[in-house]
């Protein structure tokens, strides 16, 4: 009896599902997660991806009690990845919402150690996004409708002495962003790119990347994940084509348009201890 009460006020909590899906990668944790449970509460179908099956299967179990979810485990680092990923997600499904959130950084000076990491970051930041990114505008070309949202970062806006590969795979994301963006915008059709690049983020990337927990030093504190995911799958939904969360990080953003690049680079190099 008390099983079939909790099932009856779960499904209290259930929305009426959107016709499409959305794509999530880098599901596991931090903003992925984030993107994943905003989706759910607007009653969006879900295709979860990441390395981690069993974290992905974890949240999947969360968000069942609200909306239909499939877990597709895959590491975007490997060769071929990114489209089994697009082929199996998209196979019978429409997808209306592709999240590229998969993300890897490094910290380290240009030149040391060896070549497998910056190969790997490269790889998922650069090569993945942009191979799910022509998979879905085509997709969504067809249909006539969909988003796409790029995690960027404002290091996208200012070169990164001891960050540099990574600075440069974000910049590199942006500037895909926006020309896309601007070529969907003159078609007959309602398919929009977002490009959000927020700064630090309390998400766990810092310490992934070989820093210290708290990140870069300097005046920007890392923000809540939540807060980060909300303001870029609204900025989305709206057909914004960038959107830089908080005051200032978006100063930081306008300084990396503004300043001398070299400037802005030595400013990135003494907060990454890296100058």
């Amino acid at each position: 009896m008390s099983g079939s009460t909790q099932m009856n006020h779960a499904r209290t909590d259930l929305v009426p599902q959107s016709r499409g899906w959305t794509l999530i990668t880098g599901a596991s944790s931090g903003l992925g997660v984030e993107f994943a449970r905003i989706a759910a509460r607007g009653g969006r179908r879900l295709i979860l991806s990441a390395r981690s099956e069993d974290k992905l299967e974890t949240l999947a179990t969360e968000l069942r009690e609200r909306v239909e979810v499939v877990v597709i485990p895959a590491d975007l680092a490997r060769p071929g990845a990114a489209e089994r990923l697009w082929r199996e997600a998209s196979e019978g499904r429409r997808i209306e919402i592709l999240v590229n959130n998969a993300g890897l950084g490094l910290q380290r000076r240009f030149g040391d150690g060896g070549t497998e990491e910056v190969e790997t970051l490269v790889a998922v930041n650069v090569s993945a996004a942009t191979v799910l990114m022509q998979a879905a505008v085509a997709h969504m070309r067809k249909e006539g409708a969909g988003h796409i949202m790029n995690v960027a970062s404002v290091a996208a806006f200012i070169p990164g002495p001891g960050m540099a590969v990574y600075h440069a795979t974000k910049a590199y994301l942006l500037s895909l962003s926006d020309a896309v963006s601007s070529e969907l915008s003159g078609e007959e059709i309602d398919v929009t790119v977002t490009a959000l690049c927020p700064g630090p983020v309390d998400t766990g990337f810092f310490e992934a990347a070989g820093m210290a927990a708290g990140g870069p030093s300097g005046p920007m504190r890392p923000a809540r994940a939540r807060d980060v995911a909300q303001a870029g799958w609204e900025a989305m939904l709206a057909g914004r084509q960038t959107v830089v969360p908080g005051g200032m990080t978006r100063i930081a953003a306008l300084a990396g348009r503004v300043l001398p690049r070299g400037l802005t680079a030595r400013i990135a190099g003494r907060a990454y201890g890296r100058g």
